[in-house]
């Protein structure tokens, strides 16, 4: 993800799997085999809960170097359309970080989506989109200006919930993470409901994404329609309660 002469910005939500994420960065930096930088920066979309500047004195604190941008665009968004949806919203953001990622001369960006993140999107695209797809661990911007990474793909929100508290560090929420009757928020319901019974539940769906049988899928481009290849040990295999 990360290479020798990278400079990494990492985006501040102001939640707590953004500020583990940047932690964990800066002291990788100090240890890693390979030499980069790290800085941070925040888009106000006009959505934040709490002041910001409790998290702009923390970072002064810990000598990190901090921009905190205005999107215009995204606030006059916030007044002429005051129930847009999640999509226009995240392409706002996304021209906004791109601007502001050039002006810190960085090319790397950093996300905080976590192991959750990642289960979450697997099933909304599954159920939603018609796309066995989720998030992208390391992918580039369209132009390849910049790329984009997202380290915490194997960290759950319970270990980062933890180690923000631990860290005393001013949590900003965004309204957004607060709406009911969302999909995502469904889905996190369905996910802790499940997880009472079934604990390891995200670990297995995090596995089954790098496990892929597309022998047993319906994407045509992958099927042995011509009857080719060798037959799986069990063609018809026997569906069993865990």
């Amino acid at each position: 993800m990360i290479r020798d002469g990278d400079r990494v910005a990492v985006a501040l939500s102001g939640g707590k799997d953004s500020l583990t994420l940047l932690e964990a960065l800066l002291l990788l930096a100090r240890r890693a085999p390979v030499d980069f930088s790290v800085c941070a920066f925040t888009v106000e979309q006009g959505k934040f809960l709490r002041p910001i500047e409790p998290l702009g004195e923390y970072l002064r604190r810990r000598g990190v170097a901090w921009t905190y941008f205005r999107d215009e665009p995204s606030l006059r968004l916030l007044d002429e359309q005051p129930e847009h949806g999640c999509d226009l919203c995240s392409r706002y953001r996304r021209r906004a970080v791109y601007e502001v990622v050039r002006g810190l001369r960085a090319n790397v960006i950093a996300f905080g989506h976590t192991a959750d993140d990642f289960c979450e999107a697997l099933l909304r695209n599954t159920m939603f989109t018609g796309r066995l797809s989720a998030l992208p661990p390391v992918t580039h911007s369209r132009d390849r200006e910049f790329r984009l990474i997202r380290p915490l793909l194997y960290v759950t929100e319970d270990l980062t919930h933890a180690y923000a508290e631990s860290l005393g560090a001013p949590v900003v929420p965004c309204g957004c993470s607060q709406r009911t009757g969302t999909v995502r928020r469904s889905l996190r319901d369905m996910f802790r409901e499940l997880e009472r019974e079934y604990p390891h539940l995200k670990e297995n769906i995090l596995s089954a994404m790098g496990n892929l049988d597309t022998g047993r899928l319906l994407d045509t481009r992958f099927l042995d329609l011509e009857g080719r290849r060798p037959a799986a040990p069990e063609a018809f295999p026997i569906l069993r309660e865990s």
